[in-house]
């Protein structure tokens, strides 16, 4: 690693590209392509122009001040007043640091790694922390001199700044690094089953209580992480607030969870169901003029005879071409998935249209996902495990970004 010239005390860090490497990857490893201002300074650093390819094994300056940290404060060693500000460089600094990109802690080796959106595009006067999403309307905008919110998936404008923290998937899940932009301007909606005064389909194992809520629920809470990570817009509907992504096998069942707003869910069937898709439609018509795509994903846990195995099957409306396009799309997802990780179990599940409230009533496209059935102790395993519910949320995400790649290249 070579340090260039310097700049305020400071030198850009250089780095040798690795084969394949482009600039999105290079600077994605570091955090930096988020900002447009990092990737602008990227090319005027290197002499180059956007069209122009890299090259392997060359050395590129990113743009990363690399100082030499004081010891006392990051404030002292980079001469800035802003408290908040050298917060985040030191969060840059440690995120880094864990991912194993940055080799030591810069407490111990003194060496601080200044990003420019941190620091010479503000220094400019530029407003290089975009908003993820443009167009945004409200009190909530923010320019990368403001402190990087704490943030409920989307705020009321869907602002999602950098880094983004989002408390409701725990405390070991909450930090979310954009790993690419490719479903910038897709708006989902993860509703997961039941909730709040029903648990929904339940079950025991041993000593254990098994309810549908709980386990749909954790799944639609990967499921929003993925799409975050990927640039999306994501309201997760039913919400427990004290409840993030659990890494248990058995989940504890309560009866707190709420609607969107903080609206207390109804005891009654149909308000419930009204509820949900009424917020749902009240959001589908604010993002409207903004969204590339909406869809609503509800996620549930079926219950049938005990002996009954059944797999990942999909609903969607009767009529719906584009519902049946999503509910295909995600059949042949899960169906690849399968032939990929278990070659020798087969998938069985299917695509059926039926005229249920979630899809009737939404706005948005829709599609209906049950998990399995609850009551199997075969169909168990793909619920219990933290693993596979983690791979079920990645897969789905997987089929959501297939369809959305079709819509957003025509």
């Amino acid at each position: 690693m070579l340090w260039s010239y310097s700049i305020a005390g400071a030198n850009h860090l250089e780095v040798k590209l690795k084969a394949g490497d482009g600039i999105y990857t290079l600077l994605n490893r570091y955090d930096l392509y988020y900002h447009k201002c990092n990737r602008d300074a990227f090319y005027e650093l290197n002499d180059l122009k956007p069209e122009d390819y890299l090259l392997a094994n060359k050395r590129y300056k990113l743009p990363i001040l690399v100082f030499e940290f004081n010891k006392i404060s990051i404030r002292k060693t980079i001469n800035i007043d802003d408290y908040k500000q050298a917060l985040r460089i030191q969060y840059y600094n440690d995120s880094l640091f864990r991912k194993g990109i940055k080799e030591s802690d810069f407490r111990s080796d003194k060496v601080l790694w200044v990003p420019y959106h941190e620091y010479d595009c503000n220094k400019k006067g530029s407003n290089s922390s975009q908003q993820a999403n443009a167009g945004q309307s409200g009190n909530n905008q923010s320019t990368a001199n403001s402190t990087p919110p704490t943030v409920d998936v989307v705020n009321e404008n869907g602002f999602k700044p950098y880094p983004m923290k989002v408390p409701i998937l725990g405390e070991k899940h909450n930090k979310i690094t954009v790993v690419d932009e490719s479903l910038k301007g897709c708006v989902y909606y993860l509703v997961s089953g039941h909730g709040g005064p029903d648990p929904g389909a339940m079950t025991h194992k041993g000593v254990h209580s098994l309810c549908e809520d709980e386990y749909a629920y954790d799944v639609t809470l990967r499921l929003a992480r993925q799409l975050l990570q990927r640039g999306a817009i994501v309201y997760v509907i039913i919400r427990d607030y004290n409840d993030g992504i659990r890494d248990e096998k058995y989940l504890g069942y309560d009866k707190d969870e709420m609607c969107w707003g903080r609206q207390k869910i109804p005891r009654n069937q149909r308000a419930r169901l009204h509820q949900r898709t009424s917020t749902i439609n009240r959001l589908y018509e604010k993002n409207k003029k903004r969204a590339k795509i909406q869809r609503v994903v509800a996620i549930h846990v079926d219950s049938r005879s005990q002996g009954q195995k059944i797999d990942v099957f999909f609903y969607h409306y009767p009529g719906s071409k584009q519902g049946k396009v999503l509910a295909d799309t995600m059949l042949n997802t899960f169906r690849s998935k399968y032939a990929e990780f278990q070659k020798d179990r087969g998938y069985k599940g299917v695509v059926k249209s039926r005229d249920l409230w979630m899809l009737r009533e939404s706005k948005p496209q829709t599609l209906y996902i049950e998990l399995g059935n609850i009551t199997n102790d075969y169909d168990q395993r793909r619920i219990l495990s933290p693993n596979n519910r983690e791979a079920l949320s990645k897969w789905i995400y997987i089929g959501l970004a297939k369809e959305a790649k079709v819509l957003l290249d025509r």
